[in-house]
């Protein structure tokens, strides 16, 4: 992309508080263009701060930040860095409440701050760019975060969100180019996370741990803190190490008590350690904290592994709730819920997600998505094309390699079916409760 200089002075001495407010909200209401809950069933998106985490504890700065704003915005309507910053907090409010109420009200006043000033508004350009890559429309969110930069190419956060659209629409080279702008202009937590999901993306995981923990190192908060330790920890469990994962996530627990992503991961590692009842609890306690699909789905799927198909009924009906609810609030549906239809519901509907998710965002576990949704309708060969290109820039995923293992043995293909599987089970032998002993019967059979 050929960046416009900037045509005045005064784009550069933009007010030190619109920036600020710009950095802050785009990194902890995701100028990332991921999904507005950490992915259920594989590294689906880069770290972002604060994302499904729940509110903070004590008393809640940006609840009360919106209401300052709120009432400035009655007293002057025509001020766009006041409509501009509203809308901003309002995409965090329902990244970190799982409301997905406020992105209507966040496009609202977005739209009204961009109608007063069209030009110079970086920061409503950047919301528009968080707002659309919460609903899941990351071309969308790629023009905003690209007009964005044009006004203001020396902001870092931008970039961040510019590497987070073109990482979805699965534009990896452009993504490196600017999370390397990003590092560039502001080596920090927010840089040095999506530094360590491009390379995990990679399968560099060496490179990813150090990158992470060099992030942990520079997190200014107890909050930002808490954000590396979840995704150190889940970058442990996700490769097979559930008693690292378990201590990273009671590391993160002992920073910030009670923070629901964390709950969530180490429920994970007490699930994959054997301490069954320990990870109930503490699903349980991520949901009532803060009630993401993710954490409904998992609950779901730990309860149906323990035969507990009531309860498990119960939250698969939970998780359709809010599906509906995302959806009717412009988000766009997409691989987890294709995966969820794939193995709990309409075959033929998860097919259709499927698809439509590999035309809105063609990343990496939407074209897993896909290829599990044309194995289950006995589309096998096209389902192999569609993995081929979920592994091709060679990501350490179990999920992704069962998948696979299983549509080779649909295809006849017992050697490579029980290379796929056995990939899988050593990446990550507890990757599902469900499908790693599917997979292990699996390779039994061969």
């Amino acid at each position: 992309m050929q960046l416009r200089r900037l045509p005045t002075y005064r784009r550069i001495l933009l007010s030190a508080a619109v920036a600020t407010v710009l950095a802050t909200a785009l990194f902890l209401a995701g100028g990332l263009g991921l999904t507005p809950w950490p992915a259920s069933h594989s590294t689906a998106g880069a770290p972002e701060a604060n994302a499904g985490r729940g509110p903070a504890t004590g008393a809640d700065p940006l609840a009360v930040d919106i209401t300052t704003l709120q009432d400035r915005a009655r007293r002057n309507p025509r001020d766009p860095v006041a409509l501009g910053t509203l809308g901003l907090n309002y995409v965090q409010q329902a990244k970190i409440t799982a409301d997905p109420t406020y992105y209507p009200k966040a496009e609202a006043v977005l739209k009204r701050s961009l109608a007063l000033d069209s030009t110079d508004n970086f920061a409503a350009m950047g919301g528009m760019a968080a707002l659309e890559a919460a609903r899941h429309n990351f071309a969308q969110g790629l023009d905003w975060a690209e007009r964005a930069i044009a006004v203001n190419p020396y902001n870092a956060t931008l970039y961040g969100t510019l590497a987070d659209a073109c990482t979805q629409l699965g534009r990896y080279s452009e993504a490196a180019d600017a999370v390397q702008k990003m590092v560039d202009l502001k080596p920090g937590t927010p840089s040095l996370a999506r530094a360590s999901y491009a390379a995990e993306l990679r399968g560099d995981l060496t490179t990813a741990r150090t990158d992470m923990r060099r992030a942990l190192e520079t997190a200014g908060s107890p909050a930002d803190q808490a954000f590396a330790r979840y995704y150190l920890s889940e970058m442990a469990f996700n490769n097979g190490d559930a008693h690292q994962a378990l201590t990273d996530a009671e590391e993160g627990l002992r920073t910030v008590p009670d923070d629901a992503a964390l709950l969530q991961i180490r429920a994970r590692a007490e699930a994959a350690l054997g301490k069954n009842t320990a990870a109930v609890t503490d699903l349980t306690r991520a949901g009532q904290r803060l009630p993401l699909p993710e954490y409904v789905l998992q609950l779901g799927e730990l309860y149906q592994s323990l035969g507990r198909t009531k309860e498990a009924d119960q939250q698969y009906g939970i998780f359709r709730a809010e599906q509906k609810l995302f959806a009717a609030n412009g988000v766009t549906l997409d691989s987890d819920a294709a995966l969820f239809e794939a193995d709990h519901g309409d075959r033929g509907q998860a097919l259709a997600l499927a698809r439509e998710s590999v035309k809105s965002r063609p990343f990496l576990d939407s074209q897993d998505a896909l290829a599990w949704a044309l194995h289950v309708n006995g589309q096998d060969r096209e389902a192999l094309a569609a993995s081929d290109r979920a592994l091709t820039l060679g990501t350490r995923n179990a999920l992704f390699h069962y998948h696979r293992g299983m549509i080779q043995q649909s295809l006849g293909n017992t050697d490579a079916a029980r290379d796929e599987l056995t990939t899988a089970l050593a990446v990550n032998p507890h990757f599902s409760p469900l499908h790693a002993p599917e997979a292990s019967a699996a390779l039994k059979t061969m």
